[in-house]
């Protein structure tokens, strides 16, 4: 049986990517609609969500970014400053709109403790990455496999909840996001064969 799987030492010796678009910080309500309307001018947008990483045993700490992405341009909604507004809820609401996520079942989950959302049009890349028989599950090595590049995670346990984002907090949430939906417009383009993976192995069973 064949798989495409990459370690760590690979991912560590390719380059790193940089999102060269615009990225909005969006932390006050007042700044949500005109966001969203822009969202909407995408039929497929990326989607992500960060929240501040506990240290201690009992601690938790609720979502505080929301990420939605198009190709040019990232917009990081602050939802621990604004909560869900009511355009931003239908927006995550409306199957019209593709959204492609990452172990998206988690976000839900982090989504369902500050607001009602019942969210839908979403893919789920975990799911599909394994129809191009990759077995690797995060999102930096399926896009390292994809694209030969390094997503850096430094910021990965920064303080979400900081009163200003720093720039490699905003480049990092903006990746994330943004890098889902390279990874499934890449796919769906068909640019992907396994076989032709510089990742294409055999796998070892494990006794």
């Amino acid at each position: 049986m064949h798989v495409v799987s990459i370690d760590k030492q690979a991912i560590n010796e390719l380059p790193r990517v940089n999102f060269a678009g615009h990225i909005h910080v969006i932390d006050a309500i007042s700044q949500v609609n005109s966001a969203v309307t822009a969202l909407r001018t995408s039929p497929i947008v990326g989607f992500d969500t960060e929240t501040r990483p506990c240290f201690h045993r009992g601690e938790r700490h609720n979502i505080a970014l929301l990420q939605l992405s198009t190709q040019h341009d990232a917009f990081l909604f602050r939802v621990n400053k604004t909560g869900v507004p009511e355009p931003l809820k239908r927006f995550l609401e409306d199957k019209s709109i593709i959204k492609i996520g990452l172990s998206t079942t988690d976000d839900f989950h982090q989504l369902s403790r500050v607001c009602d959302c019942q969210p839908a049009g979403f893919i789920e890349l975990q799911k599909l990455v394994k129809e191009y028989q990759i077995t690797d599950m995060s999102l930096q090595k399926i896009y390292a496999i994809l694209f030969e590049q390094k997503i850096s995670k430094g910021q990965q346990l920064s303080n979400w909840e900081a009163t200003q984002l720093t720039e490699a907090q905003q480049q990092y949430a903006a990746i994330d996001a943004w890098a889902c939906l390279q990874i499934y417009n890449h796919l769906m383009a068909g640019n992907f064969i396994p076989q032709e993976s510089h990742y294409w192995h055999e796998l070892v069973e494990q006794d």
